[in-house]
């Protein structure tokens, strides 16, 4: 009579193949990892982004309201415009000069310390059209 052997012995994976996985698994890293902060990044600066609404509508109001005849009357502190705040470690810097709202990111130990965002418009007649612009175009964050 023939003997049965029914249980196959367990193997496991050889270490080339291990080396493989683990090769795979740091390239994906590396690729992903960057890619990562970028995204994080730019989520973050979207704060900076936020911090030009009251700028815009401010600005806004005061070309509807008060009739300057051109961008050089706009800056911070007149016709209504909020003060200008200079950047510190805790704070983002904001301005109004000629019309064009600046907003700097705060002095941090960040990537982002000192990326400016700007938005500049095309005139004094309502609607205002505005162009986007600052460092942070280049950078890649807005």
């Amino acid at each position: 009579m023939k003997k049965l052997n029914t249980i196959k012995k367990a193997q496991g994976f050889t270490l080339i193949e291990l080396m493989i996985v683990v090769a795979i698994i740091g390239i994906l890293a590396a690729v992903a990892l960057p890619a990562y902060q970028t995204y994080t990044d730019r989520a973050k600066f979207s704060e900076a982004v936020l911090a030009a609404t009251p700028l815009k509508s401010a600005l806004e109001v005061a070309i509807q309201t008060k009739s300057p005849t051109n961008l050089a009357a706009l800056d911070s502190g007149v016709f209504g415009i909020p003060t200008a705040v200079t950047k510190t470690a805790a704070l983002h810097g904001s301005s109004v000069l000629n019309g064009v709202i600046t907003i700097e990111w705060r002095s941090d130990s960040t990537d982002l310390a000192g990326v400016t965002y700007t938005l500049t418009p095309d005139g004094v007649d309502a609607p205002v059209v505005w162009t986007q612009g600052g460092t942070c175009l280049t950078s890649g964050y807005c």
